[in-house]
């Protein structure tokens, strides 16, 4: 059965860091754009960031440039979230799912990784 898990959420004091990691099983990542995705208690659906497969080509919501970084690594079927200088407001489920690129719809999304920025 194909589908996506993120890992590497956590309890993180606010400046900390943590890397994400979704990785696909039952199918290749290599032709998919991927979006990186949060949501908090309360709040809507966010997009965080994207890579594509086209060309690498990332991007990144305005609250994190900076402090997020989105990379891909083929050979693993994984993509990282490598998350720096982390806020109480990064605090939310995150999630990661698939597109045709990164202006489309996503799907195939995974079951989410609880990330806690809190001191």
């Amino acid at each position: 059965q194909s589908h996506l898990v993120e890992s590497g959420g956590g309890l993180v004091q606010p400046g900390g860091s943590l890397r994400l990691s979704c990785t696909a099983s039952g199918f290749t990542l290599d032709y998919y754009a991927i979006g990186w995705f949060r949501q908090a208690p309360g709040k809507e659906r966010e997009g965080v960031s994207c890579v594509s497969h086209s060309d690498g080509s990332t991007f990144y919501t305005d609250s994190v440039k900076g402090r997020f970084t989105i990379s891909r690594d083929n050979a693993k079927n994984t993509v990282y979230l490598q998350m720096n200088s982390l806020k109480p407001e990064d605090t939310a489920v995150y999630y990661c799912a698939t597109s045709i690129n990164c202006h489309a719809d996503f799907g195939s999304w995974g079951q989410g990784t609880q990330v806690t920025v809190s001191s």
